[in-house]
């Protein structure tokens, strides 16, 4: 289902009041509620939150079966009695739901399920007395035009935020370039155009870029801003990858139609992308995070490791 819609508003309200602060070492500490923190960007905005010296409480559905740096507290997004629970007593709260179609989605996941988890958080968040909420969004969701459905889908919750609040909207993340999502039979496969420059950003970065918005509410609170750290082609991606893990990958596109076999929604998103993009300003966002990295940057860093590895694995 292709979406037309107006243009988004966020209906983010001025910061009203602040959650509770525990005292940890003779210090006010402030606890940040994360949502999806066993997810790919619930991980890395925690770790981020406890470097930077924040208390974070991590929640997830199975707190006994998760492990991670930050105590787990039981909630479930269908449940707004259980977010309100676990949310209650936070400064603030980082929600992140699945997008349909992206790795780690669970099976049968769809766009309303998203809205409406996006939604009970933001209903829960306010209920709890939350002093500021973070949403992450994806690049694109304010723009008035046809979206494919995992856009247009964020930007139905971002309507629903009647809080105070900061909405982030990334781009494509770097890491999907490291499985089995643009890795397949000896090459970098995607529905994308070979030489149409595509939008990608370090999931650190936007961790970084959560925790800059929680340190500086004033600042922050009330504003909805697209972020991406690089604007590399396809071909150029695989040349990148290529070079960073010693072996060559060529780029090589999956064809339209053999994706619309899947299903129309992600052939019309490719089609999206390859035609209108997400077009957020890359040089902007190096000017709220001048270390965000770019695609050789975080290859250097940790993408070659993590794909070299999952090469090895799949050649067993």
């Amino acid at each position: 289902m292709r979406t037309r819609r107006s243009g988004v508003v966020p209906h983010i309200v001025a910061r009203t009041k602040r959650g509770t602060t525990p005292l940890a070492g003779g210090e006010l500490v402030r606890t940040i509620a994360v949502v999806g923190a066993t997810g790919l960007q619930g991980r890395a905005v925690t770790e981020r939150l406890l470097a930077d010296g924040w208390a974070v409480r991590a929640l997830t559905r199975t707190p006994s079966r998760a492990t991670g740096p930050a105590p787990f507290v039981g909630a479930e997004m269908d449940d707004v009695d259980s977010l309100v629970a676990a949310m209650t007593g936070a400064h603030g709260v980082f929600s992140v739901q699945p997008t349909v179609g992206s790795p780690g989605a669970p099976p049968g996941f769809t766009a309303d399920d998203e809205v409406r988890w996006g939604r009970n958080v933001a209903e829960a968040a306010r209920r709890a007395g939350v002093a500021h909420l973070v949403y992450s969004s994806v690049a694109g969701a304010g723009r008035d035009e046809e979206l494919p459905v995992n856009v247009a889908a964020k930007a139905r919750v971002e309507r629903a935020l009647d809080l105070p609040a900061t909405v982030l909207r990334p781009v494509s993340f770097m890491e999907n370039f490291t499985g089995a999502y643009a890795l397949r039979d000896g090459a970098v496969a995607t529905g994308l155009a070979p030489h149409v420059p595509q939008q990608l950003i370090a999931v650190d970065d936007v961790a970084a870029l959560v925790a800059l918005a929680f340190s500086a509410p004033g600042t922050w609170i009330g504003r909805a801003v697209d972020v991406a750290g690089d604007e590399p082609t396809p071909v150029e991606v695989a040349a990148a990858i290529s070079a960073a893990v010693g072996r060559e990958l060529p780029y090589e596109q999956v064809p339209v139609e053999a994706i619309r076999a899947v299903g129309e929604d992600f052939a019309f998103a490719n089609e999206w992308l390859n035609e209108r993009g997400y077009r957020a300003d890359v040089a902007a966002t190096r000017r709220l995070l001048p270390g965000a990295e770019d695609l050789r940057a975080w290859l250097a860093r940790v993408g070659a490791a993590r794909i070299d590895a999952f090469l090895s694995g799949s050649a067993r």
